[in-house]
């Protein structure tokens, strides 16, 4: 429940902090990116301790809640102000995501969550308890290759010089593959704390890798 809860508080805050672009290392980014990668580590503990059902639970709860967020977002700025409140603008650049960055961010965040997921119970099934921290970053580094590819074509697509979106990928690929192995040696205590206490270390024996059976659990 205490990951479930971080994991969404990490995609909610991650819209909010996309409104704002960030210089880093003379390269412009989205403030997400400070955040997003959480995800990504939660994603992997859930799928290493409890397996791919309670992963796959936990990414269709996040896209709930984060849907509900950028809904009611959206609602609240399309509601007329008060006459005396003159924050409008600053309001709508915070909450008035565009559709089709919302869409691409849904359609993007689905898809590179499951490919980590489902990379991370096919590696464990081969290694067995070995070689964690090897799934653990080229999961990520699979799942967020697809959400980049799909998310800056789809939502900046048009916007951003074409020539430009590859170099944006690769930047946004490489800072969250590096945040992952920077915080690598917290997440393996992690793990190994949590399979301690909760009695869990899953493997997904003749599990369906078929990302609408929500309830099969």
């Amino acid at each position: 429940m205490l990951l479930s809860t971080l994991f969404c508080v990490c995609l909610i805050a991650a819209n909010v902090f996309e409104t704002k672009q960030i210089a880093f290392f003379g390269h412009s980014q989205t403030a997400g990116v400070i955040v997003f990668p959480i995800s990504y580590i939660i994603n992997d503990v859930v799928s290493e301790v409890w397996g791919y059902k309670r992963t796959r639970l936990l990414i269709w709860l996040g896209f709930a809640m984060n849907f509900f967020f950028v809904t009611i977002g959206a609602f609240c700025d399309w509601l007329p102000g008060a006459e005396y409140w003159d924050n409008q603008e600053g309001f709508h650049n915070v909450f008035g995501l565009a559709p089709r960055i919302a869409a691409a961010s849904f359609v993007a965040f689905i898809c590179g969550s499951f490919i980590n997921a489902i990379t991370m119970s096919k590696m464990k099934l081969r290694d067995r308890e070995k070689r964690f921290p090897l799934r653990a970053v080229l999961s990520s580094v699979f799942g967020e290759c697809v959400d980049s590819l799909i998310f800056f074509p789809l939502a900046l697509g048009g916007i951003v010089p074409t020539k430009e979106l590859p170099w944006l990928m690769l930047y946004q690929v490489i800072l969250k593959t590096a945040y992952e192995i920077i915080v690598l040696p917290l997440t393996v205590r992690i793990v190994k704390k949590v399979k301690e206490y909760e009695h869990e270390d899953v493997y997904d024996e003749k599990v369906s890798y078929n990302i609408f059976k929500l309830f099969d659990l």
